[in-house]
């Protein structure tokens, strides 16, 4: 416990002071997002892009050129394989068969089997057709955006309209420049995949949450604490919970990250970075922003909407 004592101890940092050069910065990472989410796409799974998934395994080192020659004369389309796990004996191949439809893409994965020998051990076998892609896909879509609006009437309905729109402004910065990285390093794009940033979009919204709950409290505490200072010690109150809670959280991502294979890996990248950025933005897109607001005036005049006759 010795090595996060400094973090359970009161701290004055000065957040808000860098805001000038943290508003840039999200603003050059959501732009960048967008154009790699735009010009580069995403590199859709087998959920999505219909198709054949098959990872074997050998008792020796594999060569994919000698795994191609013997597949050349299965008739496939788009065939990419690709070598995996730390010793060269474990290969991912992905295609697509010629005709396209279900019943082609079974025929397709037992010719596959038939080509290649007994001399493989297949750990996993995937087909999926691409009117089920699509549907998947379209699935997808809708769970996503059910969640996210979800999200935003909570929100809306929890928070002062200034504190809602910080949060909203925090969860798309997240959500945007996560899907660009996903895009950027090429992870598969898959229905784990929007598991895992549908779980950072709560990640990201509690983290928000718990912050602003401490500026509300410390609004009604310190009547004359000037604002900058206010929110300054706000984030300074809760730093202690939010890294540890951060941190332990990465732990856990990393280790998926590690150790989880390559079936995890972007679903693992996605937690592990959405930690980050939600901790992040918690701090300097949705804290930082409330700054150009008048909080006490908003405050005030809630509390006269509430009670109209004041203390007569």
């Amino acid at each position: 416990m010795r090595i996060f004592s400094w973090v359970t101890k009161d701290t004055n940092i000065d957040f808000m002071k860098g805001r000038k050069y943290t508003y840039l910065l999200s603003a050059i990472m959501v732009l960048l997002s967008c154009y790699w989410i735009v010009f580069r796409g995403f590199n859709y799974g087998i959920d999505f892009s219909g198709g054949i998934l098959m990872e074997i395994k050998s008792e020796s080192k594999i060569n994919p050129e000698d795994v191609r020659k013997t597949l050349s004369g299965v008739n496939l389309d788009d065939l990419t394989l690709q070598t995996i796990g730390e010793n060269g004996d474990e290969l991912m191949v992905r295609a697509q068969a010629q005709n396209a439809d279900e019943e082609s893409q079974r025929l397709a994965v037992a010719e596959i089997k038939a080509a290649l020998g007994d001399g493989y051990e297949y750990r996993r076998v995937e087909s999926v057709g691409p009117q089920v892609g699509d549907e998947l896909k379209r699935a997808g879509v809708i769970a996503s955006l059910i969640a996210v609006l979800g999200i935003c009437a909570y929100i809306w309905f929890r928070f002062e309209w200034q504190f809602a729109l910080g949060a909203l402004i925090g969860l798309f910065h997240d959500l945007l420049v996560t899907v660009g990285l996903l895009s950027l390093f090429d992870f598969d794009f898959s229905l784990t995949t929007v598991a895992a940033i549908l779980t950072l979009a709560g990640y990201s919204v509690n983290d928000t949450v718990v912050t602003y709950d401490r500026i509300r409290e410390n609004l009604r505490k310190y009547k004359k604490m000037p604002q900058y200072d206010l929110l300054n010690k706000s984030i300074n109150d809760i730093l202690s919970r939010t890294i540890l809670t951060g941190f332990t959280t990465m732990f856990a991502a990393a280790s998926l990250f590690v150790f989880g294979g390559d079936t995890l890996r972007s679903f693992s990248f996605t937690i592990l970075w959405g930690v980050i950025v939600g901790t992040y933005s918690s701090i300097y897109v949705s804290a930082v922003f409330l700054n150009i607001f008048d909080l006490r005036k908003t405050q005030e005049v809630r509390m006269q909407d509430v009670n109209p006759f004041g203390n007569a």
